[in-house]
């Protein structure tokens, strides 16, 4: 049994040599040590040994067994140091190499013009007011002076939820919950989303955003809108920058206008893009219709006020000569970088 023992030794030991990773290294600890090992089938032999006998091979066993455990020891560091003497040489970094310069994010054009026009009008002592994109059809439409029968409540223009819920047309809403909830004087603007059922083409989408500018105090007029809108347009554009108020209808306000801006191609001269007539509409505006104050509990004898709607994709197109809204929402980072 003592020589049994030496040769398992000598054979581990010698095995070891040639071991070259650390699986075939924990092979040979199982097939020498484990609970199924050589080491421990000779041991099972043991019982029948004499007393004198079965300590000292106890105590050459536990010898043996040692060694081969440090041997192994000893070869995994070797082995260990291999692998990371190889990682270092094929992870290797050429420390010489030219950096890769990191992708920097930039803020959407849409957001860089919303940003601007919202510090135009805080400067002015306007708030941001918020409200839901799903809405009442009371809020959008009934309590602007639209009736039941009116064409912009169609449902081949407005994406209907049920009869009294919808995605909201406009973010005129807004100043309705704005007036409900809030007694003159008021001065907001409404930013957000709305929804249209209109077709994709090149100035014109499903979804878009909107600008809603309220204000209601005693003795407001036409020339505070007209003031108004002309200091926002000349931030946005420059001084130069001119705009043309043209009569219209809104049910909402009363008296009604279209306001054009000029054209930023021609510089008024006449081309294709407005039409040869030198200016480019760009929002609607006029004073709040009296029964809209009364919807919202404000007295049309005592107050007086004027909005207006713009759409902020005309002003960013506008304002950086894009002539395809479809750019600014197909995610083309060849076009966003330019911004």
């Amino acid at each position: 049994m003592k020589e049994q023992l030496q040769n398992i030794e000598l054979r581990a030991k010698k095995e070891l040599e040639s071991v070259k990773d650390t699986a075939e290294l924990e092979s040979l600890r199982v097939r020498f040590l484990g609970k199924k090992g050589e080491l421990t089938a000779i041991l099972k032999g043991m019982a029948g040994l004499s007393a004198e006998q079965r300590p000292v091979i106890g105590q050459i066993a536990n010898r043996i067994r040692a060694d081969i455990e440090d041997a192994i020891s000893n070869r995994l560091k070797e082995i260990s140091a291999q692998q990371e003497a190889k990682r270092l040489v094929s992870e290797r970094l050429d420390v010489t190499l030219p950096g890769k310069k990191p992708q920097i994010g930039r803020v959407h054009p849409l957001n860089q013009v919303l940003n601007e026009i919202e510090e135009i009008f805080i400067g002015m002592g306007f708030d941001i007011a918020e409200g839901p994109e799903v809405e009442y059809d009371y809020y959008n439409f009934e309590a602007l002076n639209l009736p039941p029968d009116h064409p912009a409540r169609d449902t081949q223009d407005t994406f209907y939820i049920t009869d009294s819920i919808l995605l909201r047309t406009q973010t005129s809403g807004v100043q309705v919950h704005v007036m409900e909830k809030k007694k003159p004087p008021i001065r907001i603007i409404a930013p957000g989303r709305v929804y249209r059922s209109d077709a994709v083409d090149a100035t014109h989408s499903p979804i878009f955003h909107q600008i809603e500018g309220l204000v209601v105090d005693r003795g407001i007029t036409m020339a505070d809108l007209v003031g108004t809108l002309d200091l926002m347009m000349k931030r946005l554009y420059g001084e130069d920058c001119r705009i043309r108020l043209r009569p219209h209808h809104f049910p909402f306000t009363e008296p009604s206008a279209e306001v054009d801006v000029l054209c930023f191609n021609c510089g008024g001269k006449g081309c294709s893009m407005c039409k040869n007539e030198g200016y480019v509409e760009l929002l609607g505006a006029g004073m709040v219709h009296p029964k809209v104050l009364k919807n919202c509990g404000i007295d049309p004898e005592e107050y007086s006020g004027f909005a207006f709607g713009l759409g902020l994709e005309r002003v960013v197109m506008r304002k950086f000569g894009i002539n395809d809204m479809r750019m600014l929402y197909e995610n083309d980072m060849r076009f966003l970088e330019q911004f």
